[in-house]
């Protein structure tokens, strides 16, 4: 009965051995991919209006950061705009005043007449006189509001197309490549400045379409750079849809989850994932 079960336990270890083994024939972890690290936003800088390059505060490579200045172009057509919105917004003040101490010395003639008026003397013409004068002042002090505030929201519009001749970057990135220089004309449609985003950063691989079947969104993959000596984690991000016809290879997006100011766009990456033999 012992040497049974003794047996019995043999077969069992025997069996878990076979498993074990088989296991490790038939699926195979950590296999490795070639791929590189890919940007998923690249921006690209223009204007909206025409000028000549005044001023260019990046070179290519360097790092920027958001709201960091990129380049400024001058336009004397907006000069002038910005010159008469100074003017026009003056202007209203002063007619603002005018109408306002025009009122106020009409309401004092006024006051004056009614109080010699109670004293006896009969000043009604005079008072309606006035009364009509401050009225039309009145008016003419709205008016004048009413233009105090359009010069306003005009000097805010070209405010506005001044911020857009000083070109600040959208976010975190890296120049890589760079149109103009000091004295160039640009105009509306144009790209001065190229960059890529750092913050947003991917591993792309391509795989063989027979491996498709063992890739889904969610995944969890390791990405190695070897330049920087950094082991990372990821995960799949998405599957393009479409398949070399040549090839017969598929794109596989990986994202990062840890981020990492030396990792940069165009870095070879090596991805690892686990996929069972055939």
């Amino acid at each position: 009965m012992q040497i049974y079960k003794l047996n019995m336990k043999k077969e069992i270890l025997l069996f878990l051995l076979i498993y074990v083994f088989l296991s490790n024939i038939l699926y195979a972890k950590n296999i490795k991919f070639v791929g590189s690290i890919v940007s998923n936003g690249q921006k690209m800088i223009g204007t909206k209006y025409m000028g000549y390059v005044s001023k260019v505060h990046v070179n290519i490579g360097d790092k920027v950061q958001k709201e960091d200045k990129l380049y400024e172009i001058e336009s004397a057509e907006f000069d002038l705009a910005k010159v008469q919105s100074e003017l026009m917004v003056d202007q209203a003040k002063l007619f603002i005043e005018y109408w306002k101490n025009k009122v106020s010395v009409l309401d004092k003639k006024k006051q004056r007449l009614q109080a010699k008026k109670y004293n006896g003397f009969d000043f009604d013409l005079e008072v309606f006189d006035l009364d009509s004068q401050s009225d039309n002042a009145l008016v003419m002090l709205e008016a004048a509001k009413i233009g105090m505030k359009n010069s306003i929201e005009k000097t805010k519009e070209i405010m506005t197309i001044f911020s857009y001749l000083k070109m600040k970057a959208p976010s975190d990135g890296v120049i890589v490549e760079r149109n103009i220089k000091v004295g160039d004309m640009v105009m509306p449609g144009m790209i001065a400045i190229k960059m890529v985003d750092t913050n947003d950063l991917y591993a792309d691989i391509s795989i063989s379409e027979s491996l498709l079947r063992y890739f889904y969104v969610g995944k969890k993959a390791t990405i190695k750079l070897r330049s920087l000596d950094k082991v990372l984690t990821g995960k799949v991000q998405s599957i393009v849809p479409s398949s070399n016809s040549i090839t017969h290879k598929v794109k596989v997006r990986i994202s990062i989850d840890q981020k990492h100011p030396r990792i940069l766009p165009g870095m070879y990456s090596e991805v690892f994932l686990d996929i069972p033999y055939k």
